[in-house]
């Protein structure tokens, strides 16, 4: 922060009052800050003192960031809120729409953009008035080239979303279908039309008829729903995309007629949590808090390797003995033993239908399986699929449906030298 002019900070009485509505700002735009940190923050000042504007926001920092990813965030809304002039001005000018393409969204867009959105949180805004010139230049605009916001909000990257953009895309995504095809079943029933001879029955008939055989009777078989089982990443490379996808299978759980004779959902990140009961609940905010309550390792560690282990020592028969399709989100990024992940990820691929492996690393471009926990993981899946916007789930949902949908993964396995 070297260069930052001397920060005028009012005297001890409004320092509290301060710190504290600053904090409420840093929360608004996402930050998990409580009370116990807003404490730690005034002590903090207090201790370093007012003299250099470089100081105190390190102090700050200090105390109310915990991940890199959300220094962005705080700079911004320390820059928006701490004595810039035409803080409110510019804050105003990022909640006005605009015609940017998609790829032009960048992380610190999105950062500046919860910012203000934060600060703004309860204020009127009004459009400035523009000139006529500007405003013959705006209707003289093709937009022919642009995009609908919903349309623009599907290819968006979730990490890229402001707070607004988020609540949008959590609507969108319970309207999601996810179609699936019942499984034939062995057993079999009476069918008039059936193209299984059913032999006993038509014995049985012919016997009430003196042993004259008039008809054939025929049987078909059974159709029954599958399971749905999702094992969730919640460490912190994948909070943000976790907590979409919760809202994800919330919608499955719920949604009548889906086809999914049940929902599981297991979160993992340092330990193995349960958290099916909560799913039933309606409410998505109620589910979702409680399960977060249940789920002690919420941006945490990974060690997948033994949390595949747990699953599929304690729940795979209980949840996989009905062919049940797997949905594993994760970024596979783990710093366990490859060869113990890469054996729990076989035993669970050949325990399920199919095995789907949702991995929001894959909306970049030159992604290749470098990474020794992708590259022991990637043989065992039956399909490698994006799980990083609206589009990738939508693309998910499509491909449930699919047996022969493998995504990513023949590309992938090629680049491995794999067959």
């Amino acid at each position: 922060m070297e260069g930052l002019a001397p920060l005028d900070i009012p005297e001890h009485p409004r320092l509290v009052e301060n710190i504290t509505w600053f904090a409420r700002a840093l929360r608004k735009a996402g930050l998990p800050i409580g009370p116990g940190r807003v404490i730690e923050a005034v002590r903090a000042v207090e201790a370093a003192g007012f003299t250099s504007r470089a100081d105190f926001y390190h102090a700050l920092q200090a105390c109310f960031v915990s991940k890199p990813e959300q220094r962005a965030v705080f700079a911004q809304v320390f820059r928006l809120y701490w004595r810039d002039p035409r803080f409110l001005e510019h804050m105003m000018s990022m909640m006005l729409p605009s015609v940017r393409g998609v790829q032009e969204e960048r992380l610190a867009k999105a950062a500046e953009k919860r910012a203000a959105e934060a600060l703004l949180d309860g204020v009127e805004r009004e459009a400035p008035e523009i000139p006529d010139s500007e405003e013959e230049q705006k209707i003289e605009i093709d937009a022919s080239a642009t995009v609908s916001g919903e349309e623009r909000l599907k290819s968006l990257d979730f990490e890229q979303m402001s707070t607004a953009e988020v609540a949008e895309a959590k609507r969108m995504i319970a309207r999601i279908a996810l179609p699936v095809r019942p499984l034939v079943s062995r057993r079999t029933r009476a069918d008039a039309r059936g193209s299984l001879a059913d032999w006993r029955a038509t014995m049985r008939e012919a016997l009430r008829r003196g042993g004259e055989v008039q008809q054939f009777a025929r049987r078909n078989r059974r159709e029954r729903w599958p399971d749905l089982v999702a094992l969730c990443d919640i460490s912190g490379s994948m909070s943000q995309y976790s907590r979409i996808v919760l809202h994800f299978l919330h919608a499955a759980a719920n949604t009548k007629g889906a086809g999914w004779a049940r929902v599981h959902g297991f979160t993992f990140g340092t330990r193995l949590t349960n958290i099916t009961r909560h799913l039933a609940t309606r409410d998505v905010d109620a589910a979702l808090a409680a399960a977060g309550a249940e789920a002690q390792d919420w941006e945490g560690g990974t060690r997948i390797g033994e949390c595949l282990h747990a699953f599929n020592r304690d729940w795979s028969r209980r949840v996989l003995s009905r062919g049940a399709v797997v949905l594993l989100i994760t970024d596979g990024l783990d710093r366990g033993e490859p060869e113990r992940l890469g054996r729990e990820a076989e035993r669970l691929g050949l325990s399920a239908r199919r095995l789907i492996w949702v991995n929001p690393l894959l909306r970049w471009d030159g992604f290749a399986p470098r990474a020794a926990g992708i590259a022991a993981m990637l043989p065992h899946v039956s399909s490698f699929r994006a799980g990083h916007n609206i589009a990738s789930l939508e693309s998910l949902a499509e491909a449930l449906s699919r047996p022969d949908g493998g995504g990513e993964k023949a590309r992938l396995m090629a680049m491995m030298g794999q067959d």
